[in-house]
Order: C-alpha cells, then sequence, then structure tokens
C-alpha cells in the first residue's frame, strides 16, 4: 500500500478531522463581532467622558444597573467624590438625569465585557470536555482566554486612574486597554483563520516578516489613536466642513503652533495634543501605503477578496478620520471611525493570515 493511500484525506473528508474546527470557527466569529461591539462602545464611554462614572469594580452585583431611586442616589453620592465631578461635572450643575446618562454607557461597556468572558470560557469548556478542541490548539485558547482575562483588569486599572488622580482617565493606559483589546481581537480571527484552513485540510499561516511590519505600523497607529482620543485632541486642529485649514492643515498651518517641549521629546511625542494629533493624522499615510503594499501581495498570492477587503476597510477609515475632524469630533463619526478602526484588524489580520497560508 502506498503512503498516499494509507493517509487519510482530510481535504476530502472533513468529517475525519480531530475535533470540530468549524464549529469553534463558528464560535470564534461570534467572540470577536462581541469584541468589536466592545471597542465601540468604549469609545463612545470615552466620548461622553462616562469611564469613571461607576466608581466600584463589583463583577457579579455590578451586572445589574440601580433599580431603585435610593441605588440611583447612592451610586451618585459616590460619583460625587470624584475629580471629575469636583472640578468640571459639579460646578456646571450636573443633574441625576445626566449622571444616568453616562452611567448607562459605562455599565453597557462593561456588561458586553463580561458577556465576552462568558462567552469564550462556557463554550470553551464545553469544546474541551467533549474532545472537540483539535490537537495543538488548547494552549493557544487558553492564551486567549487569559488575554482576555487581563484586559479586563488593564480596564479597572484605567479607570481608577480618573477615580483617584484626575479628571480623566489616563492616556496612557487608555491606549494599553485599547490595544490590548484589539490584539485580542487579532489573536481571535487569526485561531478562528487557522482552524477554517484546518478543516480544509490546509496547513496553519505563518506570519511573514513583512506582514509583521505592516501590523507593526497598524499598531502604532491604533496606539496613537488612543492617545490622541485620551488627551481630548480631535479638536485641536480646528473644525468646519471641507476647511483646508482643518484638514489637511491644522490650524491654517502644516506643522501645528504650540506644541510644549518644555518636559522634553518623550512627554511632548506621548502627551502634548497638538502633536500627537499631527503624528495620528501622517502616519496614517505611512500605514495606507504599507496596507496598499500588503494588499498587492495579497493579491498576487491568488486571494482577491481578502484584497478587497483590506482596501475597502483603510479607505473608509481614512474618510471617517478626515470627516471627524472637520465635524469637530461628532459623536456619531468618531464612533464610526473606531468601528472601522475594529474591522481594519480583523482585514489586516486576514490578510496576514492569506499571506501566510500562500507561503
Amino acid at each position: 500500500m502506498s503512503n498516499a493511500a494509507a493517509s487519510p484525506s482530510f481535504a476530502s473528508s472533513p468529517s475525519a478531522l480531530p475535533g470540530q474546527p468549524l464549529a469553534l470557527v463558528r464560535w470564534l466569529s461570534v467572540v470577536a463581532a462581541i469584541i468589536i461591539a466592545m471597542v465601540v462602545v468604549g469609545g463612545i464611554t470615552r466620548l461622553t467622558e462616562s469611564g469613571v462614572s461607576i466608581t466600584e469594580w463589583n463583577v457579579v452585583s455590578g451586572t445589574l444597573p440601580p433599580l431603585t431611586d435610593a441605588q440611583w442616589q447612592a451610586e451618585f453620592a459616590k460619583y460625587r467624590q470624584t475629580p471629575q465631578f469636583l472640578l468640571v461635572n459639579g460646578p456646571a450643575g450636573m443633574t441625576l438625569a445626566t449622571y444616568k446618562f453616562i452611567f448607562f454607557w459605562e455599565w453597557v461597556h462593561r456588561l458586553i465585557g463580561r458577556t465576552i468572558g462568558l462567552a469564550f470560557a462556557a463554550p470553551l469548556a464545553w469544546f474541551w470536555l467533549r474532545g472537540a478542541i483539535p490537537a495543538g490548539y488548547k494552549p493557544r485558547l487558553l492564551a486567549l482566554l487569559a488575554l482576555g482575562g487581563l484586559q479586563g483588569a488593564i480596564g479597572w486599572w484605567m479607570v481608577k486612574s480618573g477615580i483617584v488622580h484626575d479628571v480623566k482617565v489616563s492616556h496612557y493606559r487608555l491606549a494599553v486597554h485599547l490595544v490590548v483589546a484589539l490584539a485580542t481581537l487579532a489573536g481571535v480571527v487569526w485561531t478562528a483563520l487557522d482552524l477554517r484552513a484546518l478543516a480544509k485540510g490546509q496547513p496553519r499561516a505563518r506570519l511573514t516578516p513583512f506582514a509583521a511590519l505592516v501590523l507593526a505600523a497598524l499598531v502604532l497607529q491604533l496606539g496613537y489613536g488612543a492617545l490622541l482620543a485620551g488627551l481630548r485632541a480631535g479638536v485641536v486642529a480646528g473644525a468646519g466642513w471641507f476647511s483646508l485649514d482643518a484638514w489637511p492643515l491644522m490650524q491654517g498651518a502644516f506643522f501645528p503652533a504650540g506644541i510644549d517641549w518644555s518636559l522634553g521629546p518623550v512627554h511632548a511625542f506621548t502627551s502634548d495634543p497638538y502633536l500627537v494629533h499631527f503624528i495620528h493624522r501622517w502616519w496614517a499615510w505611512v500605514l495606507v501605503a504599507a496596507l496598499i503594499l500588503l494588499a498587492r501581495k495579497v493579491r498576487r498570492a491568488g486571494h482577491r477578496p481578502v484584497s478587497i477587503a483590506l482596501h475597502s476597510a483603510f479607505g473608509t477609515q481614512v474618510l471617517l478620520g478626515i470627516a471627524t475632524v472637520w465635524s469637530g469630533v461628532a459623536l456619531p463619526l468618531a464612533a464610526l471611525h473606531q468601528l472601522v478602526g475594529a474591522v481594519l484588524v480583523v482585514a489586516t489580520t486576514w490578510s496576514a493570515h492569506a499571506l501566510g497560508r500562500s507561503r
């Protein structure tokens, strides 16, 4: 008997595969969708200044919002002790009704976080007990579960910076929170794509050096986007629809005036709103060039739909970024910008995987 005859043909007989890779693909796709929703609501939470409205982290009891007037008054009393209320919202005359609005967004954000944990951990245990996880994937899935738990801890670490130290959460901690969330999203998507390839009898993809460089450029852009959001730097360029003074210029000049260098270059590059905004808007074009090259490589490798998805994602993201600046950071546009940013992470991961699988 020949070796070919003795070897099982996974491609022609998916039922012969160890585990249930396609079932895991569907599960991870749902998890990825929930993470994207989490990222969008997180952006809205930042834009509405809602992040420190809930001053405690109660994993179980915090699942339900206040249900009685006495409970609302108790939560509002805790919030009134925060620097944000004492220095900003209190003097502005915040009412209980206004507090309920910002509480809602932070509560939804945390609820989605709990949902992600449950949606990942419970099916993982189910698949594990049934022996449905293919060989070699258990460590990776456990790592993703741990990364999700770490993200929850980072979220509370971020919120504490606004409860204790400042009127807003630390923009450094916000950047870590967003980048870890999107890294988790990329890990979930890559694992799902590997499992889909396994179901077709194909090998796992490998991350090519070029794709790794493109992903690194994307991480830098996402990190600066988070710094920009945390510093409220989206408005420093000015505003006005189709105003050239707001984009491509910043307040009428290519390079913004007013950058504070007094605390050193590291502080300026990470904490000065003018410089952070400038870097975010122009590094985007470096990233676009890299993404175009990646898309072309992917298309030449025979993955035209993946190339189209990547072009569509970064093209839409650039247009939304410009529109967000022109609008003066209007909430709907800023939220869409964050949504498409997450979609761009998915498209770039898909492209890097397709290129790695072709090699």
